[in-house]
């Protein structure tokens, strides 16, 4: 097992971009994404996506590779980030994963118990639903449908809510009863590290981070997407704050109340994430340094190969 692919996780606005192009030049490879947004090539502003120069400087799969029509899964994601590391692994024995979608990494590392297909229709009525009636009516139905999810789920993630809801109602089973739990074997060592700051300091990073974005324009970029707002891949923060604002000529809050909302939810939202992370058998903590990074990288990959 020498190929290796080094993960970098963490909450949103850590700095997770900066360290992954970092790592990859000085081990001149390439970069997957693992983030459940910056795949659509509708979305830019609101995700965080890296700049022009940051795509150029390193090659990254799974940026601007799918449209908002799509309904993604983890276990689109799977095929495609297994595709993307043989690739990579073709020519070097280092690849890089970096991204915040907590789900779509433990997938990467362990595998999916496959689960049905889902009506398109069963999640757009769902989601019509969440979107008139919101989070409470979300956790209700999974409280009435699905009690198992209820106990051991997300129950503030409405993603998740949803993708158990449309599993129940369209197979009569459990999300939960399709998770076996029994991992996949892959064949090239993993290496997980989250960076970590201050809770103080990450939260001023974020409510810079949105204030940023409004000056780059994503008022204007969700404005241009309302026809999409339907869609599994715009229900996600930065975005529904926006739609609810532009949904009537008379806004129930004010612009600035607005954002002061996607900063709220943006927080939450990194908590949720940092929550995720903590649960991760064989996740490493480290400050968002890459000699730090480098120095935990180079220890795993001696013990690699002692135990080989």
């Amino acid at each position: 097992m020498n190929k290796t692919c080094i993960i970098i996780a963490g909450p949103t606005a850590v700095g997770k971009t900066t360290i992954a192009i970092n790592l990859a030049k000085h081990f001149s490879t390439q970069i997957i994404s693992a983030d459940s947004r910056q795949c659509y090539k509708e979305l830019n502003i609101g995700v965080a996506k890296p700049s022009a120069e940051e795509l150029a400087a390193v090659q990254h799969y799974f940026i601007n590779s799918h449209s908002v029509k799509e309904n993604l899964s983890a276990a689109d994601f799977e095929e495609y980030a297994l595709n993307a590391v043989a690739e990579i692994f073709a020519n070097t024995d280092i690849a890089v994963m970096v991204g915040g979608t907590g789900l779509y990494i433990k997938t990467f590392c362990e595998g999916l118990d496959e689960i049905p297909t889902i009506e398109i229709a069963t999640r757009n009525a769902i989601v019509t639903d969440y979107n008139n009636n919101g989070i409470e009516w979300l956790q209700q139905q999974i409280k009435k449908h699905d009690p198992a999810y209820s106990v051991q789920g997300e129950m503030q993630n409405p993603h998740r809510m949803i993708r158990a809801l449309e599993v129940k109602l369209s197979t009569g089973k459990s999300i939960t009863s399709f998770q076996s739990r029994q991992k996949k074997i892959r064949d090239f060592k993993i290496i997980k590290i989250c960076l970590q700051l201050p809770r103080q300091v990450l939260y001023n990073r974020i409510n810079n981070r949105v204030d940023d974005m409004m000056r780059m324009g994503l008022a204007e970029e969700v404005n241009f997407l309302i026809p999409f707002k339907h869609l599994n891949a715009l229900q996600t923060v930065g975005y529904k704050e926006l739609f609810d604002y532009f949904s009537t000529e008379t806004p129930a809050v004010s612009l600035e109340k607005t954002i002061e909302l996607i900063k709220q939810n943006t927080r939450h939202y990194a908590k949720r994430q940092i929550t995720w992370f903590k649960k991760e058998e064989g996740m490493q903590f480290c400050n968002p340094s890459l000699k730090d990074i480098l120095n935990a990288v180079e220890v795993e990959r001696k013990n690699g190969k002692k135990n080989t």
